[in-house]
């Protein structure tokens, strides 16, 4: 039996050992227990930050979405994202509402 024959039989071996296993999804990570969040809006105020979460984004299709790396950020690129993610989600907004008005 020569090595490429005998290498070939133990990845056959280890790809049937793993297929055999089912695989479990990932879990989420578990929130920290150190925070107390409290929301109160008995002011009236029809908003709510999440500075933590970081804006939400508008996409063309009416979608909403979140910047995935906002929480590695500086708080320049912060400031520059939210500048411009602001003007965009307005844009996007009034272009949403005209093509609804539309129909």
């Amino acid at each position: 039996m020569n090595s490429t024959t005998r290498s070939d039989s133990n990845a056959d071996a280890h790809s049937k050992t793993q297929s055999a296993t089912p695989k479990e999804p990932l879990a989420l990570p578990e929130a920290p227990h150190d925070s107390n969040t409290e929301l109160d809006m008995s002011n009236g105020d029809t908003s709510v930050r999440l500075d933590h979460l970081g804006p939400m984004v508008v996409n063309e299709d009416g979608t909403l979405s979140r910047i995935s790396n906002w929480g590695n950020m500086a708080d320049i690129e912060k400031e520059n994202t939210l500048r411009i993610i602001g003007k965009r989600n307005q844009a996007r907004l009034e272009k949403l509402r005209a093509k609804e008005g539309e129909k």
